[in-house]
């Protein structure tokens, strides 16, 4: 799997930063365009590398302190046919899979995980769902909210921001979930009233059986096993741009609709059904965070060790 790299670079750096490329094992091509860069100005320099190379090159650069002064942009190549980028593929430490792009993770994390209109929006809609789901025993609605909550990218930003000691993003991303739960859950409570006032339903919907939904109020070890390994496996497809691989993390905890029984027991009055999924709610959210923060930490050490045994890359040196 192939990056560019598009780099803005003052003048007087260019020759250093061109010589990192072309030492660089995992560069398949390289084109440079002196003066092209209008704002700010500078010379241009296009490489397209290997995903294994990019954050050793990217920890290089930053060195030369060319963020500062220039420009850093990294964007996917959907497709490469060259001899060139097999080579580099193959010559790259490491496997493009498990390899980070750490600026890329954080500008991810951090751009998806700030409070929104949009992201409020979605945590509601899909609370409301959850609650819907319970009032109706339908598992289908129940993973239709799973699938359309967006907490757990605040959740992959604060354990970005924990594992790199980033004091005020790991701030921004609990300000996010926080603020995002209470107003999710606030509303559907809300609603829930009015559709109490309504009739459409009553207080008999909280002790009802709930064959298919009452897993959502039943916290145990098992959901703490869940929650772990949801982080892990988050962290993992976020990690290495498997998105597929994050519908399979939303459908598999239970953080909506723990929130839209929360709003439920809010708005008829369920003492212990509230505690109940407030637990469940607090073991995922945890669970979640410490397992993605232990599984970023373990990828940054094993990383850092993959460039310690091939000083080549990023280095300048053969």
């Amino acid at each position: 799997m192939l990056l560019q790299l598009r780099v803005t670079v003052p003048p007087d750096r260019t020759a250093r930063v061109r010589e990192l490329f072309e030492e660089n094992p995992g560069t398949a091509h390289l084109a440079l365009l002196p003066g092209a860069s209008v704002s700010p100005p500078g010379d241009l320099v296009l490489a397209d590398v290997a995903r294994e190379s990019v954050d050793a090159l990217v920890a290089a650069l930053r060195e030369l302190d060319v963020h500062r002064d220039g420009a850093i942009a990294i964007t996917g190549i959907d497709a490469a046919v060259s001899g060139a980028a097999r080579r580099a593929e193959e010559r790259a430490p490491g496997d493009a899979a498990d390899a980070v792009v750490w600026d890329e993770v954080v500008r991810t994390t951090d751009a998806d995980s700030a409070l929104s209109v949009s992201y409020l929006a979605f945590l509601t809609i899909a609370v409301l769902l959850a609650s819907i789901a319970i009032i109706n025993d339908s598992a289908i609605l129940t993973i239709g909210a799973m699938v359309l909550g967006p907490e757990f990218l605040p959740l992959a930003a604060l354990a970005v921001a924990i594992v790199q000691g980033r004091a005020a993003g790991a701030r921004r991303a609990g300000f996010t979930l926080v603020v995002g739960f209470v107003v999710a859950i606030g509303l559907t409570a809300a609603l829930s009233l009015a559709g109490r006032a309504l009739g459409w339903f009553g207080r008999d919907v909280l002790g009802a059986g709930h064959p298919q939904t009452g897993f959502i109020t039943a916290p145990d070890k098992w959901s703490l096993v869940v929650a772990v390994l949801a982080g892990i496996a988050g962290v993992l497809s976020l990690t290495s741009a498997k998105s597929g691989a994050l519908v399979g993390v939303f459908i598999s905890v239970t953080t909506v609709p723990a929130a839209g029984e929360m709003a439920l027991a809010l708005a008829l009055g369920g003492g212990p059904e509230f505690v109940r999924a407030a637990t469940q709610l607090g073991i995922n959210l945890a669970g979640i965070t410490v397992a993605a923060t232990a599984t970023l930490a373990v990828q940054r050490a094993v990383w850092r060790r993959v460039r310690a045994v091939s000083p080549r890359v990023g280095t300048g040196r053969r």
